[in-house]
């Protein structure tokens, strides 16, 4: 049963934000998580494994990564109908038991979504289920706006909550129990909407060079890993 916090928005409610907010990037958003996936992402994710995105949205990550078994989690029901065939869509919310197995997936998705959840309890018990139905040496990447480097322009967006850096959610991750491997305070450049469109052969040039990430980024960027049982 899918459950809402008093203070998070309804599905109805965010299928609306979603529409009026990407609608007319979706073209090239899709183009860019393309360029996003083949750049960066893809060389994380093992194609023969399974891996789920948290908060997927339109799809712009699993429409797009290359595994065997693909997953989408979302409270908005309108994303089902931009997930590509394949992708299995949970319509829920992100902090309730996920019906998927323990130790089943290789590798957890996030990418601008955390922000949006109500509180960081919600925050803590998402990240929770990912360590959860992740297998021991499975991998998570998580990506959000850094505040430290955002600033005020954080609240623009009415459904964001929960202020985070790299240190805050990397301490998080460890409460959870993972094993944080990479933590970069400056990744990519805060946001698409809004913004100039910047031509798809600049995204790739930008994610071979990480000297840009340091002058341009506002996202952070974390690897973590569940730890192997002890022998």
């Amino acid at each position: 049963m899918t459950t809402v916090s008093p203070s998070q928005l309804g599905a109805d409610d965010l299928a609306r934000l979603y529409e009026a907010r990407f609608s007319d990037l979706d073209e090239y958003r899709k183009r860019v998580w393309a360029a996003l996936v083949d750049g960066f992402f893809q060389k994380l994710v093992p194609e023969a494994g399974a891996v789920l995105d948290i908060g997927c949205g339109w799809g712009g990550f699993i429409n797009n990564i290359r595994a065997a078994r693909r997953l989408g989690i979302d409270l908005n029901p309108s994303a089902r109908q931009h997930l590509h065939p394949g992708v299995e869509f949970l319509e829920q919310s992100c902090s309730e038991p996920w019906p998927v197995a323990d130790g089943t997936l290789d590798t957890v998705f996030t990418s601008n979504f955390l922000e949006h959840l109500p509180d960081k309890t919600q925050v803590k018990a998402t990240l929770a289920q990912a360590f959860r139905t992740l297998k021991p040496g499975g991998g998570l990447i998580c990506m959000g706006p850094n505040i430290r480097y955002v600033g005020g322009a954080y609240w623009d967006f009415f459904d964001h909550h929960v202020p985070l850096t790299e240190l805050s959610l990397k301490e998080c991750l460890e409460n959870v129990g993972f094993t944080v491997t990479r933590c970069v305070p400056r990744f990519l450049p805060y946001t698409m909407v809004n913004a100039r469109p910047t031509p798809v052969v600049l995204v790739r040039l930008y994610l071979r060079v990480p000297l840009l990430w340091r002058a341009m980024g506002k996202q952070f960027l974390l690897l973590g890993e569940k730890p192997m049982p002890p022998k």
